[in-house]
């Protein structure tokens, strides 16, 4: 079995190879579609190790950060025309600040809904950077969308472990409340402890850091929860805390956790003090352990941190390949993929 990992690479793919992408992604792409339908073709992409054999299958053989963002180009070149009623909006750093208005766009060319759209993509973003707080910072950003389906492919960075990891999430036709809202993420490294705001275990928390931002405590139980810690060992008080935009928040009054996170400016220290507050001040804990479900550095074939899903692996090797079979690509090209699906997971 294969292993895939996730290390932060700079720098690019080079055009050839991703002219060559490309050039056999639109058939394959195609395939899929016609045969199984739009929403299930995003609901494949939602799978980590669907979307990492895709990317094997193109030709990106490198098991890196890169696999992201160099897939997520491609799929773009192919998904973008007028053939398709798929759109992807968005991609690394740059690309990634453009995504709403690639969304208004792209909705327009298929009657998808793109505000909804944006809202989407905007909580997305806010969910994996700032709900969801495991030390990686997110640099790309991708909305995948039909005219009553999307999905979101995002990918963080940890500059101090060199690392990536790549959060797939489920395909919705409203936007969800935060709540289990990814299909698998795909990480080297399983870390100790997080911040996990997107957990079912988070729910009482999350209410409560409503109430708190509602009733315009939270200055108050932060200097309380400032005054416990002193004496406390291994627990680190966020210092970086806008208050101006804490007060915006109270004047809001938001009444879900989900409004709070749009609020611009509500970053990721402001909510790990919140959920500081509800476990120390209120005695409300909130959910501490990574939600990363496919983590391959770490375990696998011996069973830790938990077995490998050899039937899913099995499932998608055969669905490729009887996708590459039926493809409208060269029998070199087929013998080629073929050969390197079979390398792949070995």
């Amino acid at each position: 079995m294969k292993e895939i990992y996730l290390p932060l690479h700079h720098g690019k793919a080079p055009y050839w190879l991703l002219n060559r992408m490309k050039k056999l992604a639109k058939p394959i792409v195609k395939l899929i579609v016609m045969e199984y339908g739009e929403r299930e073709f995003l609901e494949r992409l939602s799978n980590p190790i669907f979307f990492q054999s895709l990317s094997n299958v193109l030709g990106f053989d490198w098991n890196s950060s890169g696999v992201t963002t160099v897939l997520t180009g491609v799929l773009k070149a192919a998904l973008n025309n007028e053939e398709f009623d798929i759109r992807v909006a968005g991609g690394k750093g740059k690309n990634a600040l453009k995504t709403p208005e690639e969304i208004m766009k792209l909705s327009e060319e298929i009657g998808a809904n793109g505000e909804r759209l944006v809202e989407f993509s905007r909580l997305a973003a806010k969910a994996d950077n700032a709900a969801l707080i495991d030390g990686y910072s997110l640099y790309h950003h991708a909305v995948i969308f039909t005219p009553k389906h999307f999905t979101v492919i995002q990918q963080g960075m940890s500059e101090t472990e060199r690392l990536a990891r790549r959060y797939h999430w489920n395909v919705y036709s409203n936007i969800p409340e935060l709540e289990n809202v990814h299909d698998g993420i795909i990480t080297e490294k399983r870390e100790k402890e997080v911040v996990n705001m997107l957990s079912e275990l988070s729910r009482d928390t999350k209410r409560l850091c409503v109430d708190i931002v509602r009733d315009g405590s939270f200055r108050k139980d932060y200097e309380k929860l400032v005054s416990v810690l002193r004496w406390r060992k291994g627990l680190r008080v966020p210092r970086k805390i806008d208050w101006k935009v804490v007060e915006m928040a109270y004047n809001l009054q938001p009444e879900r956790f989900e409004d709070i996170l749009l609020i611009r400016g509500f970053g990721k220290e402001t909510v790990r003090a919140l959920a500081l507050v509800a476990e120390i001040v209120y005695n409300t804990e909130y959910d501490k352990t990574d939600p990363a479900k496919y983590c391959f550095a770490v375990g696998g074939k011996d069973g830790v941190p938990f077995p490998v899903r050899m039937d899913i692996y099995d499932e998608i090797i055969e669905f490729m390949r009887e996708t590459v079979k039926q493809a409208e690509i060269g029998d070199f090209e087929k013998k080629k993929i073929l050969e390197r699906l079979s390398r792949t997971w070995m």
